[in-house]
């Protein structure tokens, strides 16, 4: 009997449970900026990246079952000669592989939890996230997640892989800045 009751009280909780709402991301209006990194020096690029398409699903206290592409040959840097080089096979190789994806399972305590899927290679990714309602039902996430290249076959010029580079040497690390703005809606 006991049982019962404890099942019959849980089966009413999840009922009372709010419903997800799914949101798209807008890639006109979210930003995506990334920085690399010298091994020695100060010499620290920048550029941006496009985002394809982004969905979430989000119930008021908890955003989960999110999927982020990534238009890899949108990959800007104001120096064209290094912008070519970022999309060839030595970086990013966009030829092969044009899309990474980033599958969000959750936002727990401001810190998402999920894979990037970056040159075929998919890995565990976790970092912080902020969460702002804006005016109109739409939600603005905003965060920076720092990123290994090497975990995904990114290995030029990485001094744990080749020996005296010296100034050549290019940090394995890397910081990829966003800032997204979704709408409530289907896709």
């Amino acid at each position: 009997m006991k049982t019962l009751f404890l099942l019959l009280l849980t089966g009413l909780l999840l009922a009372f449970q709010p419903a997800a709402t799914s949101y798209q991301v807008s890639p006109a209006t979210s930003r995506l900026t990334w920085t690399g990194y010298a091994e020695t020096g100060t010499w620290a690029p920048t550029g941006t990246l496009l985002l394809r398409r982004g969905r979430f699903d989000y119930d008021g206290t908890r955003l989960r079952n999110g999927r982020f592409e990534f238009d890899m040959a949108s990959i800007t840097h104001t120096n064209a000669q290094l912008q070519q080089h970022l999309r060839d096979v030595d970086f990013f190789d966009v030829e092969r592989f044009p899309t990474a994806v980033f599958s969000l399972r959750e936002v727990a305590n401001g810190v998402a939890v999920g894979e990037l899927t970056l040159k075929g290679i998919t890995r565990p990714l976790q970092f912080p996230v902020s969460l702002t309602r804006r005016p109109g039902g739409s939600l603005a996430l905003r965060g920076t997640a720092t990123l290994d290249r090497t975990r995904f076959g990114v290995n030029y010029n990485s001094s744990s892989f080749f020996q005296n580079l010296g100034s050549y040497a290019i940090r394995n690390d890397f910081q990829l800045e966003f800032e997204l703005l979704a709408t409530p809606g289907q896709p």
